[in-house]
């Protein structure tokens, strides 16, 4: 076997094809990609390195567009952390990743962006397409967030800090001179999600006809407008998110931040190829119950059933989710056949960030693959054919 580009035959296995089908069959790995499904030439596989599923699910790789970090790491804290949080990941399942980052528009901070940036290429456990900055052109504060109003120049800064490595920018679509902001972002080819909100639906509209295609963390602060006439419930940017088919959402699966039929409701509106899964992750995710440190000043609690809260005042303090929980949290929550649940942790996120070949089950697609033990823990992970995760 080619040590550089390993090659891999999984025989036995129950192959997901998200929204079409699970299968049972065999998958040969090679140079990268997934050369083979189904029946397969035992001629092809002499030089393979074989693993017996055992009538266990493969799945296309999870894909995470919303995470700020994972066990104790966060992903801006340093070019270190960043890259030791990347090279955790595969033990959830997760392939690919759009690493999120609050910005902080003070002295030092396009520098540190820039640092992570510039790191990108250095990873090879995870795939990273690009950045997700959440904000700063933000209508409502969350964990740090900034409100800034619509700053084409600042804008202009941030693009270049990210070294053409940003993928996505969330903002609010209340925010002052926000339309121009979404011209330009369209123009430089970056994804406009959604957040942070409590917009008429004639602001969300605008935001949606100037290119905003996709809704971050959806429900959480994502407030109704103010009721102006007793009785009469207002209309807003939820409502105007769920009717408009372009528009796709995304989901903090973890039972705490979202209500199970908030995610059902999303479903019914559109279906389930637009409803994908996030994490919103940050430190404490996948770490065990106890008291943490953080970079913010305070410590936080990790409680069992519980997101991570402020360890004194018991506030909410991110999400403790992992992608590997949510997957097995919405296969318990949604009446939906299995294939379509799996497509919302890799086809759904694949194809609104429009990643050709990425979150795919087919041949000539990238191997990002997981093989999951029968209880849906993480048995293997391969990144682009290479083996990131093995369960010992």
């Amino acid at each position: 076997m080619n040590e550089d580009n390993p090659s891999y035959y999984l025989e036995n296995v129950r192959i997901v094809d998200p929204g079409n089908s699970v299968s049972s069959g065999n998958a040969l790995i090679r140079n990268g990609r997934i050369e083979a499904l189904g029946i397969i030439d035992p001629a092809q596989v002499d030089s393979c390195e074989r693993i017996d599923g055992q009538g266990r699910l493969l799945t296309p790789g999870l894909i995470d567009v919303h995470t700020h970090g994972i066990l104790q790491y966060l992903y801006t804290t340093s070019r270190q952390d960043f890259l030791l949080a990347c090279s955790e990941l595969g033990q959830f399942g997760t392939t690919t990743i759009l690493p999120t980052i609050v910005p902080q528009v003070e002295p030092g901070w396009f520098e540190q962006l820039s640092e992570i940036a510039d790191a990108i290429p250095e990873v090879t456990s995870v795939n990273v397409p690009g950045l997700h900055l959440e904000g700063p052109f933000l209508a409502i504060k969350g964990s740090a967030a900034p409100t800034l109003p619509g700053d084409l120049k600042l804008l202009d800064e941030i693009i270049a800090a990210c070294r053409g490595r940003m993928s996505a920018m969330s903002v609010s679509p209340e925010t002052p001179n926000i339309i121009p902001v979404i011209d330009r972002l369209f123009e430089n080819g970056t994804k406009v999600f959604l957040t942070h909100t409590r917009a008429s639906p004639e602001q969300t509209e605008a935001a949606i006809e100037a290119g905003a295609t996709h809704a971050t963390h959806f429900y959480d602060v994502f407030y109704a407008p103010d009721e102006k006439d007793p009785g009469v419930r207002p209309v807003g940017a939820v409502e105007s998110i769920l009717a408009d088919q372009r528009v796709s959402v995304d989901f903090i699966c973890d039972g705490i931040h979202v209500h199970p039929t908030a995610i059902r409701a999303a479903i019914a509106a559109k279906g389930s190829r637009k409803v994908c899964l996030i994490t919103d992750a940050v430190i404490g995710a996948g770490l065990p119950p106890d008291i943490y440190d953080t970079p913010w000043g305070f410590q936080i609690r990790v409680k069992e059933g519980d997101a991570p809260r402020h360890a004194t005042n018991g506030t909410l303090s991110g999400s403790g989710l992992t992608m590997d929980e949510g997957m097995r949290n919405l296969l318990k929550w949604i009446d939906r056949p299995e294939h379509e649940i799996w497509g919302m942790g890799s086809t759904n996120p694949a194809r609104m960030l429009e990643l050709a070949d990425t979150g795919a089950m087919k041949a000539g697609a990238s191997a990002d693959l997981v093989l999951w033990d029968f209880d849906l823990r993480v048995s293997h992970t391969w990144v682009n054919g290479r083996l990131s995760f093995q369960r010992e």
